[in-house]
């Protein structure tokens, strides 16, 4: 791997750590061939409502006090990306950063900075010529106007008018009705993204599992997170996620084969406390330890391991077919490719789904996963 220091400012490291604490589990550039993870700071705040300059070096010092659990998964600290003298800058950093560590297969944990930054996480999947799915955790929508400039309230648009376009699906999770423009939640749904408000996922959290298992890119909104757990919380939400929740989510995401980067963002005109900290280095401390527990049966290749489950639907001519894991018992679902002179081939695309859709088809109901699925297709 190529060296990437010149990007960074080093985080600061005490001379010796405690016994069985994250701080054993540091490594530097030298050795980044045996990392699974990496830290990347970017401050950057230029594009958002607040003029906040803050670092996240509070954040890394109490990260690596906590103990480590049973695992032991090499860290590669890089430390802060510094702004540039302009965004572009910022981003462009950005962009061969990630560019970079996806392609060894290192996952960047990247602390921002304002949340407008998942655009040039995503534009470093142009060099690894890809397809993306972006999964946010954010309390309103940040569609935007395409015509505006860039910004943390409008970065959205500018990745689904990027061209080339290699935004495959995109999932807005834990939004609150009365924070999001109606008009660009509709929009959303007419593009067969996916729309999950925050009451449904306190309803029935298991609905985003396979969305998050299914994402390239999760963009964390920090503001998503109620202000009683996040007092720096942008909006002062009274609503939101709890801290440990996230905790959750984020162990979910780890432990997805297909992730390949977790962004965490916040706006603040204020340095973070330390109890922000504290949960901060405690949602990155979940997060690796779901990547220590991949289970790597994403379905590619030969499945002949796999629980096979075949349904035929009333008034449907082709079969509804799901893959069960035999590892972890996570369930994917097969989606054609709509037929066409071009493919000589059949091909089909699996899609992470949840036990309750092979129920919905047991039912003869078309799960409304596979019918967004093939639209986006088509």
């Amino acid at each position: 791997m190529r060296d990437l220091s010149i990007y960074f400012k080093p985080f600061e490291e005490p001379s010796s750590y405690k016994n069985g604490s994250l701080g054993s589990l540091i490594i530097d550039i030298e050795e980044a061939d045996q990392a699974s993870v990496a830290i990347v700071s970017v401050p950057e705040f230029r594009n958002s409502s607040t003029s906040g300059i803050d670092s996240q070096q509070e954040v890394f010092t109490r990260f690596i006090s906590l103990y480590k659990g049973e695992w032991d998964v090499k860290i590669l600290a890089l430390g802060e990306i510094l702004p540039g003298n302009t965004l572009d800058d910022t981003y462009a950093a950005i962009k061969e950063v990630v560019t970079e560590l996806v392609k060894n297969n290192i996952v960047p944990v990247v602390i921002g900075g304002s949340q407008d930054l998942t655009y040039a996480i995503y534009q470093a999947y142009e060099k690894l010529e890809q397809t993306v799915n972006i999964v946010d955790f954010s309390p309103k929508s940040d569609l935007g106007n395409p015509d505006e400039e860039l910004s943390s309230q409008g970065w959205l648009s500018k990745i689904i008018m990027h061209k080339p376009s290699y935004l495959f699906n995109y999932s807005l999770i834990g939004y609150q009705n009365y924070l999001t423009n109606p008009e660009e939640l509709s929009l959303l749904n007419k593009m067969y993204f996916d729309t999950e408000r925050l009451g449904t996922f306190y309803r029935n959290e298991r609905r985003m599992e396979p969305m998050v298992r299914n994402a390239d890119i999760l963009s964390f909104d920090l503001d998503s997170i109620r202000s009683s757990d996040f007092p720096s919380n942008a909006y002062d939400l009274p609503h939101g996620f709890y801290g440990e929740d996230v905790c959750r989510i984020l162990r979910y995401a780890g432990m997805s084969d297909k992730l390949s980067v977790l962004g965490l963002f916040h706006e603040s005109s204020n340095e973070l406390t330390s109890v922000e900290s504290n949960l901060i280095a405690q949602l990155i401390w979940h997060f690796i330890d779901g990547v220590a527990n991949r289970k790597k049966d994403y379905p590619i290749g030969t499945k002949e391991d796999y629980l096979k489950y075949i349904v035929s639907l009333d008034d449907f001519k082709d079969e509804l077919i799901f893959y069960k894991s035999p590892n972890s018992g996570r369930w994917w679902m097969q989606v054609p490719y709509p037929k066409t002179d071009k493919l000589k081939f059949e091909r089909h695309l699996m899609v992470p789904c949840n036990y309750e859709d092979y129920q919905s088809a047991l039912q003869n109901e078309m799960p409304d996963l596979w019918w967004k699925t093939h639209q986006k297709l088509i």
